[in-house]
């Protein structure tokens, strides 16, 4: 089991990240903000797909307004993301929101970040601060030259000491850059420094294959680390793919509890049944299961069985057949026509 590095627990509405719990998954709504009714739809899909905390941007007066009509009809904690108008802040506090995304670089003088500091204390809602390297002070780019893995660090550094002048800690922070490399640098630099929980991402990682291969390097080197208390796998595609990503890199690295985990084999030219299509017809007849399973799809006999006894249930093929195992006990060969329905029949069976 991977070790985590502790960090300062912070409650999110009814939810409590850092402090030993486990990782919470995030995403972002992306319809337009002036569209309530297609926001809150959204948000229902979102918590539905397994979405943990979920973020909103609030670009103007107007958009404060999404924030009642989704927390009306979700469960989960909402989060405001604010840029320049402090103000924006103060009214998503005043309209309930349950914690405020912030890059005090952008947000205008210590007043302001004072207000919203203060706002924040007297209602008990946190405060993420969100560096990323597209939006990286100017004069800190100045001593620096670019968004550099010591220029994050020293943004991320400036907006904590301002927060904790005002006398506020419930603070998260994210440390955010596309480089994949500064991104895994700067956090585990930040985790080093700070007991703050940490939220992680590449951010504008890419389309769905490059940013999922991204994240899923950048995320989970870092949770191998034993860092980061959030993730949000940031996809240009539909928020729903950025749910079932996070799942997918929380059960690779045995941090989730819930949801099949899948060994197969590449196959080669000892295969003789039609294993990718079996393969990929389970993993879809499974993809909503959420028992704490393993199944193994296995093409022969050189590495299947041992794969499919070390499974909770799973196939090695033959020809034209497979063995089925469960809980490492041969249990019957089955003809390759019958492999999906006995395979799925016997995990309905199980608790």
């Amino acid at each position: 089991m991977l070790q985590k590095i502790p960090t300062k627990p912070v409650k999110i509405g009814t939810m409590i990240i850092g402090g030993g719990n486990p990782i919470a998954i995030q995403s972002m709504l992306n319809r337009p903000a002036a569209d309530i009714e297609s926001n809150v739809e959204q948000a229902v899909a979102l918590e539905q797909a397994g979405c943990q905390i979920l973020r909103v941007a609030i670009p103007n007066r107007e958009a404060v307004a999404l924030i009642p009509a989704i927390k009306k009809k979700i469960s989960i904690p909402l989060v405001a993301d604010i840029h320049f108008d402090y103000r924006l802040a103060l009214d998503s506090v005043a309209a309930g929101i349950d914690k405020i995304r912030i890059n005090p670089g952008n947000i205008g003088d210590s007043d302001r970040v004072k207000q919203v500091a203060d706002a924040c204390r007297v209602n008990k809602i946190p405060i993420r601060i969100g560096v990323n390297s597209g939006s990286v002070e100017k004069e800190i780019l100045a001593r620096h030259g670019s968004p550099t893995v010591e220029a994050l660090i020293e943004s991320a550094e400036g907006h904590i000491r301002l927060l904790q002048r005002y006398d506020f800690e419930d603070i998260v922070v994210s440390i955010k850059a596309s480089s994949v490399q500064k991104t895994v640098e700067a956090c585990r630099e930040m985790a080093s420094r700070y007991p703050y929980p940490l939220h992680l991402g590449v951010t504008e990682a890419g389309t769905e294959r490059m940013g999922l291969i991204k994240s899923a390097i950048g995320i989970g080197g870092l949770l191998c680390d034993g860092i980061g208390d959030t993730i949000r796998v940031s996809l240009t595609a539909d928020p729903i793919r950025e749910i079932e990503a996070a799942k997918d890199i929380l059960r690779a690295l045995g941090l989730s509890q819930s949801g099949v985990r899948f060994t197969s084999c590449p196959t080669c030219g000892r295969t003789n049944i039609d294993l990718i299509g079996l393969a990929g017809r389970v993993e879809q007849a499974l993809a909503g299961c959420q028992k704490n399973i393993s199944v193994a799809i296995m093409g022969c006999i050189v590495n299947g069985p041992g794969e499919a006894r070390e499974a909770d249930i799973g196939i090695a093929g033959g020809v034209g057949e497979a063995l089925l195992f469960k809980k490492g006990k041969p249990l019957r060969k089955v003809p390759e026509e019958r492999i999906v329905d006995e395979l799925l029949k016997e995990i309905e069976q199980m608790d």
